[in-house]
């Protein structure tokens, strides 16, 4: 309390400005890190042009959420200074700063990239591989180019005729390129919309090179279709000249939902997002030879205002289709392949039911298969003694062995339960078909509480052993997504501790009844308990310190922003707590604020493998507690959504996710350090050797599977002995 009181003190005489950063800045200076993957000449060049990919994707989010959230906060505030001019402005002042804040860093990183972009490029050229325009093909690759374009393409574009009439808005679809075509004749211009078919054609196309010229080449299909507009217009519109030019819309991605009492929850999310394609944009992006009539005509049907984003660019948008750019030169130009490893504990037992009951297990994604957990789901769906199975999900795979598994869960006559999240930003369509195809399939479809996001990643498996029922819980901290899980870095914990497994059963309930009185004694669940239990934790280092003891917290999380929990950290700090922490995206936290928060360091760690597990772990006077989470440290996971927590009991894995996180403070390669300013450096390496601790936490893995069969191998060995 009175370090609280403290801190309260010293935010009230002290610029707010200096202990709390912008999640939104903060969210760019994440994504700045992306782009720094791009710049490092000791990426392979192939993985340095999906990093580029990466960084627009995530841009492209940016503005859907976050900008649009800012965007909508102006709005707001303005409506109410001109329906009552006597209120405190403040906050109006405060919001259009931020946004202006927000698009000069936008336009700084947008400068970086396009630098990157032409330097990539030229690298490219430099091994023979060329990613070429319209205007480089030879005679050869022109004809080719046309008959592909008839055969392939041409059936996919349909010209949308732009006149004064027209709703542009509900035609774009803000996940799709296009190319406004303007058609010239005499000092008469009209205009036509051509989307890319991305939806069906490949992006990137292998073009034919003549034998013997040592060089591989590639084209956009944006490009393809620059060059044969003619075959589209031609015999329909009278014209002198053609010229096409690049633009892209993004919109909102916020949308109100109806609420008549007589839509279900799956007819109103659907209704949801269509109505993401009429959302109000927030970001036009535009080819930079643009004419100013065709823009001016272009942003009057968005209805672009003051406070959208208006950028010129390039030739090329939906740059998020680099993640996927082929790589058509040697193998080293792209990140040696990691094979997963299989987990050990899983090995000598008849089925994996029996593995979990000897003891707790523990695997690290994309470390560890994730064919494990699918595997459990499958044995689970025709076992006999299995009674029923339950789940929540929040994105999955479009096609899931994991789901399928499932389905024939219920033919075999389980009792299967599905809780669908249905508002996962950006996957809810994918979830509707999934709850549509489950329903129909005889699984009993749950969507929880209105306004209450199941973010937990929960699986339940109940079997009837001798004469009692026995539960197997899953607690993880990431989805059940089987592509993810090569990409994500997650823990899951399977468990057959009935203390625990009885308490996720009761989060099951929860979900289905978020109102009636629960307690929960060993898991920490938002919103029930999250908020208390995490104060009550750091409480207890701070207790510590007083008391002259050695005492310490070590964070790994996607984002820290809540202004809360960041407050607790600052007292703790102050205490004498030493806090070490790994935040991949945004930290509103400032480390080393004299008197503050000189005892916390914070770093990030930005590589081949997504960091989106979540741990805390305490020194407790020497006797360490484990906790892995689905929730990051923000406002929305600890109060307005289903969140679980569980500590990890069993010692043996303790120390290994201990060892795990302990890796990532080694790393020389990887790591920046998180600071006021935001500058993003590198960890000075100094004397120290190269450590990347990605490719350290593979080989600790691979090492501790190895130890672990070898030990068993030897228990073995002594039963056959004796």
């Amino acid at each position: 309390m009175l370090y609280n009181q403290i801190v309260k003190g010293l935010i009230k005489n002290m610029s707010t400005e200096k202990f709390y950063i912008e999640k939104e800045l903060s969210w760019l200076s994440f994504n700045e890190r992306v782009l720094q993957e791009a710049a490092d000449k000791s990426v392979p060049l192939i993985e340095r042009i999906r990093f580029l990919g990466i960084f627009s994707n995530n841009l492209d989010e940016f503005y859907k959420v976050r900008f649009a959230d800012v965007k909508r906060r102006i709005l707001i505030d303005q409506e109410h200074a001109w329906n009552e001019p006597s209120l405190n402005t403040h906050g109006l002042k405060f919001n259009k700063q931020l946004l202006s804040n927000m698009q000069t860093k936008v336009f700084q990183l947008n400068e970086r990239f396009d630098v990157l972009y032409n330097e990539l490029i030229r690298e490219m050229a430099r091994r023979r591989i060329f990613l070429v325009s319209e205007l480089q093909l030879d005679e050869a690759q022109q004809n080719w180019i046309r008959k592909y374009f008839k055969k392939e393409v041409m059936p996919h574009i349909t010209p949308l005729l732009l006149n004064d009439d027209i709703d542009l808005l509900q035609f774009l679809n803000d996940t799709d390129a296009y190319i406004v075509v303007e058609l010239k004749k005499d000092n008469h211009s009209q205009y036509a919309l051509l989307e890319i078919p991305t939806g069906y054609l490949p992006r990137f196309v292998r073009v034919p090179e003549q034998k013997g010229r040592g060089r591989k080449t590639i084209i956009l299909l944006d490009n393809i279709v620059r060059y044969c507009l003619d075959e589209l217009f031609r015999g329909f519109f009278d014209y002198d000249e053609l010229n096409g030019y690049a633009m892209k819309m993004t919109r909102d991605a916020e949308y109100d939902l109806s609420h008549e009492v007589e839509y279900s929850v799956l007819d109103k999310m659907s209704e949801g997002v269509s109505q993401r394609l009429t959302a109000m944009a927030v970001r036009f992006v535009y080819e930079r030879e643009m004419p100013q009539a065709m823009l001016d005509f272009l942003c009057e049907k968005l209805k672009i205002s003051n406070y959208d984003s208006l950028l010129p660019g390039g030739r090329y948008y939906n740059f998020k289709d680099f993640i996927s750019f082929p790589n058509i030169g040697p193998n080293y130009l792209e990140n040696k392949s990691l094979t997963p490893i299989e987990c050990a504990d899983f090995e000598g037992y008849v089925n994996y039911f029996d593995a979990i009951r000897a003891k707790d297990i523990l695997v690290y994604y994309p470390y560890h298969t994730f064919s494990h957990i699918a595997e459990l789901v499958r044995q689970a769906s025709f076992d006999p003694k299995v009674l029923s199975i339950k789940i929540n999900i929040y994105r999955v795979a479009k096609h899931s062995q994991l789901m399928n598994s499932l389905i024939d869960a219920v033919h075999n006559g389980k009792n299967v339960t599905v809780v669908v999240e249905l508002q996962a930003r950006f996957d809810e369509e994918a979830n509707i078909e999934w709850a549509k195809v489950l329903t129909e399939a005889g699984v009993h479809v749950v969507f929880g509480s209105s306004g209450l996001k199941i973010h937990s990643k929960l699986l339940l498996i109940s079997r009837r052993e001798k004469e009692a029922v026995i539960y197997y819980a899953h607690i993880g901290t990431g989805n059940f997504h089987e592509k993810t899980a090569r990409i994500y870095t997650d823990f899951s914990l399977l468990t057959a501790v009935q203390e625990i497994a009885l308490e996720v059963r009761k989060v099951f309930s929860y979900i289905e009844n978020p109102y009636r009185p629960v307690r929960f004694n060993h898991l920490i669940v938002s919103p029930r308990n999250s908020r208390k239990r995490i104060y009550q934790v750091i409480d207890q280092e701070i207790a510590n310190a007083a008391l002259g003891k050695n005492a310490g917290l070590t964070l790994k999380v996607n984002n820290l922003v809540d202004k809360g929990l960041i407050n607790k950290l600052y007292n703790a700090s102050r205490a004498g707590v030493q806090i070490q922490m790994v935040i991949r995206g945004m930290c509103s936290l400032v480390p080393g604020i004299k008197d503050v928060s000189e005892n916390i360091k914070i770093i990030s760690i930005i590589d081949r493998f997504l960091e989106h597990s979540r741990v805390l772990i305490t020194h407790n006077d020497g006797d360490p507690q484990v906790y892995i989470s689905s929730a990051d440290w923000m406002t929305r996971n600890i109060d307005n959504r289903i969140e679980v927590t569980v500590p990890i009991r069993d010692p043996r894995l303790k120390q290994r996710i201990i060892d795990i996180v302990n890796i990532h403070f080694t790393d020389t390669v990887k790591a920046r350090l998180m600071d006021q300013n935001m500058s993003n450096d590198y960890v000075p390496r100094g004397n120290r050797k190269k450590i990347r601790s990605q490719l350290d936490i593979y080989e600790y893995l691979k090492n501790t599977e190895k130890q672990t069969r070898k030990q068993q191998k030897q228990s073995r060995d002594n039963v056959a002995i004796r």
